[in-house]
């Protein structure tokens, strides 16, 4: 069963931490020394809790910021809108959705804004957290919780860099700007300016690869060993590095414990994580919030109506009308009439942003067949096995080609298309996948807090 977080002592702690990015206005009774806040194993265990929710968009008690939620499903949304011209319909309000979508941002993008704010948020509680492990008498509860921050430190990063910078270019310098690391417990002094995709990557692999060997091999509800190596498989998926890619992958499949789901339907909105899930954001209806739902559900299952729609040219893609992937869909009803929405994301208080078993198949499949190998299995088996459990025809031979659109149709609305079309050098409507308006702007509020930041081309 999902467990309900306890706020006690997260918010104990929690209220001590300058964030790099937002400050908290608090009275003096809330307040505690730094010191006192992080002298404890129990305490620094809260401020790991406290990371975690604000990667899922929880503020105990108003006593917090009201944080965005990254990973409730923000990340996702706008990677959809912004990989997507014609297979999606933007049909919402938010000014700062629509112009994700129209590649017409703003250098004070609400979006824009909000990621990297949470984002160096959650970095901030993590590096609090690393600067503070001596704290840790115990040899085994130290390497987990180091396992743990590493692992979220390692997934922010990734994620900043693949918004916020030009994407990842196999064989090159990649000394194109990416983001700030920072490494080091929040303060109001630090100045520092961007850093290279290159060296980005480079610590967003380090961090994982710690991750992995510290964490065991479950951790509950928590990021385990198998979590870290699922993010690292994207990582060097994204980098090109395919051998290294589909051994990550395959040691996932080979043993996590993880499975494919008897049905396509079953990997989705479930009270608790299914034998797909690796790794997901733990949501209930006391605490968080997934926000996919709010965009993609219609007003009865607790969205907006169906701000984000399904097209035609989406369906096109399917080469049977029999595939569950093409059908796990339903009609809009109310303000959504006449839309066809996602199935994927119909549960209000539904677990969020899974990292599924299936997107580890199709890693591993898609490396085997540019490298002309058969780790696990060979490409086509391991394609048709994704297919059969869809009810869709088994195919006689794959290209590449067959195999990303493979990945469209099993891993669609799950905020993949940006980063897919950009690491495969596909055009996205009639941008080029490295057009400038495919990145975010640096937050012009960041910017003027500090004066190193270089923003993006067109954004100044």
């Amino acid at each position: 069963m999902k467990k309900s977080i306890n706020f006690l002592i997260a918010l104990f702690v929690f209220v001590a931490i300058v964030s790099c990015e937002k400050e908290l206005d608090l009275e003096p009774r809330q307040s505690i020394g730094i010191d006192a806040a992080t002298s404890t194993p129990e305490n620094i265990n809260a401020i790991l809790l406290a990371a975690y929710d604000i990667g899922r968009n929880t503020s105990p008690d108003n006593l917090a910021p009201i944080y965005n939620g990254n990973y409730s499903g923000e990340i996702n949304v706008v990677s959809e809108l912004l990989g997507n011209t014609d297979q999606v319909s933007w049909n919402g309000t938010f000014d700062n959705l629509r112009d994700v979508f129209n590649k017409a941002l703003v250098n004070n993008n609400t979006s824009a804004v909000n990621i990297y704010a949470d984002s160096y948020s959650i970095t901030g509680h993590v590096n609090t957290v690393l600067d503070n492990l001596d704290k840790f008498d115990d040899t085994q509860e130290r390497n987990r919780v180091e396992g743990e921050a590493k692992f979220l430190r390692g997934l922010v990063y990734f994620d900043m860099v693949k918004l916020y910078g030009l994407p990842y270019n196999p064989g090159g310098s990649n000394s194109q700007l990416g983001v700030p690391l920072t490494l080091t417990p929040p303060s109001v002094d630090i100045r520092i300016g961007r850093n290279t995709v290159e060296e980005v990557y480079a610590q967003v692999i380090s961090d994982l690869t710690d991750s992995f060997n510290k964490l065991p091999d479950t951790n509950g509800e928590r990021a385990d060993k198998y979590a870290a190596q699922a993010i690292l498989a994207r990582v060097y998926l994204q980098q090109g590095n395919y051998a290294a890619a589909r051994d990550a992958a395959h040691n996932v499949l080979l043993n996590s414990g993880h499975l494919l789901t008897s049905t396509y339907a079953a990997a989705f909105n479930t009270d608790d994580n299914s034998v797909e899930t690796v790794f997901s954001w733990i949501v209930t209806n006391q605490e968080g919030t997934n926000l996919s739902n709010i965009h993609y559900a219609t007003e009865a299952l607790g969205g907006r109506g169906g701000d984000i729609a399904i097209t035609q040219a989406y369906l096109d893609k399917f080469d049977s009308v029999d595939d569950d992937r093409r059908n796990f869909t339903y009609p809009g009803e109310g303000v959504s009439t006449g839309l066809l929405l996602s199935s994927k994301h119909a549960r209000q208080f539904a677990n969020a942003t899974p990292v599924r078993i299936a997107e580890m198949h199709l890693i591993r499949a898609e490396c085997n067949f540019r490298l002309g190998t058969s780790v696990g299995s060979t490409p086509l088996t391991e394609i048709n096995a994704l297919r059969a459990r869809s009810s869709a025809p088994a195919l006689t031979s794959l290209t590449l080609d067959l195999i990303l659109n493979e990945r469209e149709l099993e891993l669609a609305f799950e905020g993949f298309t940006l980063h897919d079309y950009k690491r495969t050098q596909r055009n996205i409507g009639g941008l080029s996948y490295d057009d400038n308006r495919l990145v975010f702007p640096i937050p012009q509020s960041a910017r003027d807090r500090n004066p190193l930041l270089e923003q993006n081309p067109g954004y100044n």
